[in-house]
């Protein structure tokens, strides 16, 4: 039997420890089974650069629970997206990317293919899945769900998007302290999340836990609210911008200061219009995604905040990388684990799909078809301890 790992899109702190727990499933139900992993994601299996997994990697799974990254490499590679794929020389004029990657692995004589990533990954995952079915070729391929943003639907709760919210938290009580250096500082958080806020939300609320949990000295300039957030802007919520404009005037009058959590999405609308109106190009990857890292939302909002409220100093400080490549939290490896346990008992029954906690089935961990994944999922803003964040923050709904 031959096993094929492959991971994609961007890294999570699930990557490196997903293979982990797969392999050491494997080992214990499948001992002699080879094990491959594709480099670079979909690059590596259109170009058929793979890796195979020597017996040491086998014995030594359990250093993979403790990195971040993945151990074979990603990529954004969209397999749809035949002309970008020829742009790059994954394929030649004209094959089809599809082709050219169930030819890999037929010649590779894969048996069962994990993919680990996001919707992106996985749809692409369940196109290999019918064009096997239709040469009549076999092959399983079960997927994980990999997404710092949490935003994949019907999965509850992605791997490593807890994680990547707790780094986040941490990275801001560093940030957080440069509040010190100027009078009436004006701190933007810029975190992950292109349609969907639960990334920002969830770090605002780690954070905000953190520092509950902290002393400090008012007597000095350590006073609580000087570290306390000031406003959560995400994708889902539309911002007021006079109506902020007016009520962090008052909180930078009153504390010297204001810290903002901006989800990278947040406000993306009203950018692309502006850039637009002006002439200016708008950058997009192969998925027709924006690249938000050279749009720089918090520099534009940063830019429309900072004269307005007065501040002396302006700071705007990204968490993404930071957070997104962390090693998993204990929180997160277990649930990789049961994930990854799951994952296996669907490959060895020749059952194609994606593994992951299912909001239709009371958040059970299941195998899901593949035609019901989907991206874009939204967060509940609703959500109890959303808004009584949003009330301990001071801001409107």
């Amino acid at each position: 039997m031959k096993i094929a790992f492959l991971t994609a899109g961007g890294i999570a702190p699930c990557l490196s420890a997903s293979i982990g727990a797969l392999v050491e499933n494997y080992n214990k139900v499948e001992p002699e089974a080879g094990l491959i992993g594709y480099l670079n994601g979909y690059r590596g299996l259109l170009l058929g650069k793979k890796i195979d997994f020597p017996a040491s990697v086998k014995e030594n799974v359990h250093i993979l629970f403790r990195f971040g990254g993945s151990p074979i490499g990603n990529s954004r590679v969209k397999l749809a997206n035949i002309e970008d794929c020829i742009k790059h020389g994954y394929i030649q004029e004209g094959e089809d990317p599809l082709e050219v990657a169930a030819k890999q692995l037929v010649q590779d004589k894969v048996d069962i293919l994990h993919t680990i990533g996001g919707d992106d990954t996985n749809t692409a995952a369940a196109d290999l899945v019918e064009f096997f079915a239709n040469s009549g070729h076999n092959l399983t391929v079960v997927g994980l769900p990999k997404t710092v943003d949490n935003d994949i639907f019907p999965i509850s709760q992605t791997l490593g998007a807890w994680t990547a919210a707790e780094q986040g938290a941490i990275f801001f009580e560093n940030i957080a302290n440069e509040n010190t250096t100027s009078t009436r500082q004006l701190l933007i958080h810029e975190v992950m999340g292109r349609h969907c806020g639960w990334l920002t939300a969830a770090t605002a609320q780690a954070y905000q836990s953190r520092l509950d949990a902290k002393e400090f000295l008012p007597e000095l300039l350590i006073d609580k609210k000087r570290w306390d957030i000031d406003a959560i802007y995400i994708p889902e919520l539309a911002i007021d911008f006079e109506q902020e404009v007016e009520r962090l005037k008052k909180r930078m009058d009153e504390k010297d200061g204001v810290n903002i959590f901006l989800s990278e999405g947040a406000g993306i609308e009203s950018i692309v219009k502006e850039m637009e109106s002006e002439g200016k190009e708008i950058p997009r990857d192969a998925f027709g995604h924006l690249r938000l890292d050279e749009i720089n939302p918090g520099q534009w909002l940063a830019s429309r905040f900072s004269e307005r409220l007065g501040a002396k100093k302006t700071l705007v400080q990204k968490s993404g990388y930071f957070a997104r490549s962390a090693a998993p939290n204990e929180k997160d490896l277990t649930l990789i684990k049961q994930s990854a346990y799951r994952a296996v008992e669907a490959a060895l029954e020749s059952k194609s799909g994606v593994v992951g906690m299912d909001q239709e089935k009371e958040n059970e961990i299941s195998l899901i078809d593949f035609k019901r994944i989907k991206g874009g999922k939204q967060f509940d803003v609703h959500i109890p301890w959303f808004t009584d964040l949003l009330n301990q923050v001071g801001q409107p709904i």
